[in-house]
């Protein structure tokens, strides 16, 4: 048996103001610090240990992780960042507050945009260049369905994580939203019609117990 950990960031400041974030690198809110705080301290009541801790280049998950490793006495772990882990590319919504887009484009729209697999919101005009993208060589996206996300995710999963866990290294994976969504999607099986029904709460982990056939034994929200 293995276990595998995930949880949303805490409360963003976006999230506080009720706006499209995707790849806009924005500090958690006081609340979001205690939610990470929380969170961390009911990971520490498991007794669980972990081998590698894996989040995304945003500052928002960069720093919930490390006060979760802080709460468990596991500061020495090693902490990969990828690009393949950030939120989903809100494309041209990105900074604009959710409730006046909705009155807008109408609430059917609104959720479509949010809760679709293979729905791409509007896009940028041009990519945004970044120092930390362009220096590894990836191009951010003008914006991304749930599916996109999906698809950068999942050769991390392939390479990185699937492999500790196949290995017996218990894996912790702090990132966000959307590319948790991707990622309960393909562990739980969900179809892409059932997926707009997920939702993952900020600062509350999920703790699944994988057996050798890299089946799903237990899941708990640790809440």
């Amino acid at each position: 048996m293995v276990e595998l950990v995930i949880m949303r960031h805490g409360q963003s400041l976006a999230n506080q103001q009720h706006l499209f974030t995707g790849w806009s690198d924005v500090a958690l809110t006081a609340t979001g610090l205690t939610q990470a705080h929380e969170a961390g301290s009911r990971i520490a009541a498991t007794g669980l240990t972990f081998q590698q801790v894996h989040t995304s280049m945003l500052k928002r998950a960069i720093m919930t992780a490390n006060i979760v490793l802080d709460e468990i006495g596991q500061n020495d772990l090693p902490m990969i960042k990828t690009w393949r882990l950030n939120e989903r590319h809100y494309g041209a919504l990105r900074g604009q507050n959710k409730d006046v887009v909705k009155q807008r484009v109408g609430a059917a729209q609104l959720h479509e945009w949010r809760r679709s697999f293979t729905t791409v919101p509007p896009l940028l005009a041009k990519p945004d260049v970044a120092r930390r993208y362009a220096q590894i060589g990836v191009t951010e996206p003008r914006g991304e369905s749930l599916k996109m996300a999906y698809d950068r995710l999942m050769p991390y999963w392939q390479d990185h994580i699937a492999p500790g866990l196949r290995a017996g290294h218990n894996q912790l994976v702090v990132a966000h939203g959307s590319t948790l969504r991707a990622l309960i999607k393909y562990l739980e099986r969900i179809s892409d019609d059932a997926i707009d029904q997920v939702e993952v709460p900020n600062g509350k982990p999920i703790w699944y117990q994988i057996d050798s056939d890299f089946e799903i034994v237990a899941k708990r929200v640790l809440d």
